[in-house]
């Protein structure tokens, strides 16, 4: 596998880490906290980083209830926790009330009978609430609870951990667990170099295929199991490991997150650091959820905001664990790219032309070699096979001194930054040659050497041996995961070389409009159109000309007013969907159609049942692009801001993109870049382009109504959004909004 530094960490990025919680709870609980800022609703801007260095490399254990009576689980566990004290250089004092001793070390009775100060109690009892209320008094740092039956187990599960959260809060020291494991206590080789990958798992099961990595060479240096995380969560631990020199990588496996915000807080700081995170989200499925809901007791969240959240904060979210496992060694020790382009090298055409179709599918640039370039490659490779990229060398020139210089000399092309070698098959002993060639040439530049070695068994010398005793070549088992891997590669560099903290453009003080927004809410309520139109003006986002009417004589007034033609719809806050059942007329051009139309939408609401605070008579907006732009609160992240094609389209298409706020421009155009019917804002058949400018600014301005009232805006929908042609601007027809 690959062996580099990745990456350069600086002292003074490392020091504009903040930690924002209050005061008390992170000196007693050892977070490092620099200053405090918060958003204009008041949430941290910053991840507290907690310092685990002695939760990890403690100078005291306590185990209590240690035991080293045979065929008992204690024994077992305290046993592990002997050979990992030892490791480490702490000493383990055993804890047990019968116990004069275990495995030949005096016992303590008690918590309470602890006569020197302890790091770290690991707690190997049922219970382990009684414990943590005499912790309290010890000023032990950190303990870990193995026990299960908590909110994994349903509602009185769920209660019993908060209780025990609750006397977390209240003893000052920091939990790890409850319903973990021994994964943090391992074995770890320490005779690896390089960066490491730090591994964050929810299941301890499931980091066992990163947990190996360490037998193909690649260094681990941290397994954080967090279970249940009554305290110690999983952003906890992305906080820490990132500020940790030795950590190239990060790789989870997260079955719920506790708390959204945290955990983009931590990504953040992660993507400042510039380490990269590679997670399994579990939850894409209605039946993942419910399955990691019962395993971990935390919300797994609406996945499509979870999966917009991460992609904004640069989490590398893939599926399987051998995923997880490629692509996070890649990340954790490949030099940073010095160009985009991929090149496939292979001794067979159809190898070449396979691999390339699926690395072109997957969005990888394989450019096409100059033909100064060509020209020196059949130097040694026949003129009648393809050097263009993929490049075949047909097979013979791998066996002798040709096969070397052909790797150098794409590999000194300036439009190179990735070599990939797919080697279907072994064949020595070509592909014996083949293998060290590719070695010794990654060896010997900067550049990513990648190769996939195709066969089943794994067992031959040129892999097990050339390939993964190379401390510069990522080595592969499949063509998919080597894409996918070398794709979050790149993909990674070019987020961080770009990357602005969206919380450093978060507001910080409230906007004028916000008085008058709060001034329009109505607690619990839905507010009609007219009174939702009110809300959006109120920061600024244009709507028609209107007036809301309560006669038939008054609507003719306010058409004229208003300017023929005119639409005219009923507005009530119970009216959720008024072109259903009648409740909208359009194009009325005359004072006759205006006091017909009132009449008509009044008789319908009656026989409806419908309150009405009256009828709008509005302008008539050109034709344009027809958008919807909305806020929902989603459970782990808060509000949420969506844009997508709008009117009908909405419900037929589902063609939206997501955010979480807060973000900037650039990702508000990313939203639109990222949605199907994107080109009917670039105008399509004849018609002019759209106002994207207008629409950016209209998707900006609901983000910051949705920050500012978030405590008292459930929803909130704009359809439609007509977004004009370029130049003049996007008007909100229609609009819904429900207060909390």
């Amino acid at each position: 596998m690959l062996g580099s530094t990745h990456g350069t960490f600086t002292n003074d990025l490392r020091a504009r880490v903040v930690a924002c919680g209050e005061t008390p709870r992170d000196a007693v609980h050892g977070v490092t906290a620099v200053a405090g800022d918060v958003d204009v609703s008041g949430r941290p801007l910053h991840a507290p980083v907690p310092d685990l260095d002695r939760f990890f490399r403690p100078e005291s254990v306590a185990v209590v209830g240690a035991s080293d009576a045979e065929g008992r689980p204690n024994t077992g566990i305290t046993r592990q926790l002997l050979a990992w004290a030892e490791r480490v250089g702490a000493r383990l004092v055993p804890v047990h009330p019968t116990r004069t001793s275990v495995f030949g070390i005096d016992c303590v009775p008690s918590v309470g009978a602890l006569t020197e100060p302890v790091d770290l109690a690991v707690l190997l009892v049922a219970d382990p609430l009684p414990v943590i209320e005499e912790l309290a008094e010890t000023k032990v740092k950190f303990a870990v609870a193995f026990a299960s039956g908590f909110a994994e187990t349903g509602e009185a599960g769920a209660a019993a951990q908060e209780r025990l959260a609750a006397a977390v809060r209240r003893s000052g020291l920091r939990l790890l667990g409850p319903n973990t494991n021994l994964n943090a206590f391992e074995r770890f080789r320490d005779d690896l170099q390089g960066p490491a990958v730090a591994l964050i798992t929810q299941s301890g099961h499931q980091g066992r295929p990163v947990f190996t990595l360490q037998e193909l060479g690649v260094r681990l240096s941290h397994w954080a199991p967090t279970g249940n995380e009554a305290d110690l969560e999983t952003a906890d631990f992305l906080s820490y490991f990132a500020g940790r020199p030795e950590v190239g990588a990060i790789a989870c496996y997260v079955e719920g997150l506790k708390d959204g915000r945290s955990f983009l807080l931590a990504a953040d700081r992660a993507a400042r650091e510039g380490v990269p995170v590679v997670a399994v989200k579990v939850g894409r499925t209605e039946t993942g959820a419910r399955t990691a809901a019962s395993h971990t007791g935390k919300l797994t969240g609406a996945d499509r905001v979870v999966d917009a959240a991460m992609r904004q904060y640069g989490v590398i979210r893939v599926d399987g664990l051998d995923q997880l496992q490629d692509t996070s060694a890649l990340l954790a020790r490949a030099r940073r790219p010095q160009a985009d382009g991929v090149v496939v090298y292979s001794i067979s055409g159809g190898t070449g032309a396979h691999f390339a179709d699926l690395a072109t599918a997957a969005g990888l640039a394989l450019p096409t070699l100059h033909q100064a370039k060509q020209d020196e490659l059949h130097q040694w490779i026949p003129e009648y096979l393809n050097v263009a990229n993929p490049v075949d060398n047909g097979g013979h020139p791998v066996g002798d001194w040709r096969g070397r210089k052909i790797i150098d000399a794409i590999l000194a092309d300036p439009s190179v930054g990735v070599l990939i070698c797919p080697i279907t098959g072994p064949f020595p002993p070509m592909s014996d040659k083949l293998a060290q060639d590719l070695v010794d040439a990654a060896e010997a530049t900067d550049k990513l050497v990648c190769v996939v070695w195709g066969s089943p068994v794994g067992t031959e010398e040129a892999y097990r041996t050339t390939l993964l005793g190379s401390s510069r070549v990522a080595t592969f088992r499949t063509f998919a995961n080597c894409i996918g891997a070398v794709k979050a590669y790149l993909d990674h560099h070019r987020f961080t070389a770009a990357y602005r903290s969206p919380f450093d453009e978060a507001p910080r003080t409230p906007s004028p409009s916000l008085r008058k927004a709060q001034a329009l809410l109505r607690p619990g309520r839905r507010l009609s159109e007219h009174a939702a139109k009110q809300l959006l003006r109120a920061y600024g986002i244009r709507v028609p000309r209107e007036q809301l009417v309560t006669s038939a004589a008054a609507a003719v007034r306010a058409a004229g007013l208003v300017g023929y033609p005119v639409v005219m719809k009923a507005s009530g806050a119970q009216l959720a969907h008024k072109t259903e059942l009648g409740l909208v007329k359009v194009g009325l051009t005359s004072a006759s159609q205006v006091r017909d139309a009132y009449r008509e939408l009044t008789d319908i609401a009656r026989f409806e049942e419908i309150d009405l605070d009256g009828i709008l008579v509005c302008q008539m907006v050109g034709r344009g692009v027809e958008m919807v732009v909305g806020v929902t609160h989603d459970e782990l992240f808060g509000p949420t801001v969506t844009v997508g094609l709008g009117g009908v389209l909405v419900e037929v298409l589902n063609d939206t993109a997501v955010r979480v706020p807060p973000f900037g421009e650039h990702e508000a155009r990313s939203m639109l870049d990222e949605l199907r019917g994107r080109a009917l804002l670039d105008g399509v058949r004849g018609a002019p382009p759209a106002d994207v400018d207008a629409l950016v600014e209209v998707v900006l301005r609901v983000q910051r109504m949705a920050l500012e009232l978030d405590g008292d805006l459930a929803e909130l929908d704009i359809n439609p959004l007509m977004v004009l042609p370029r130049g003049q601007g996007a008007v909100a027809l229609d609009a819904l909004a429900v207060c909390r």
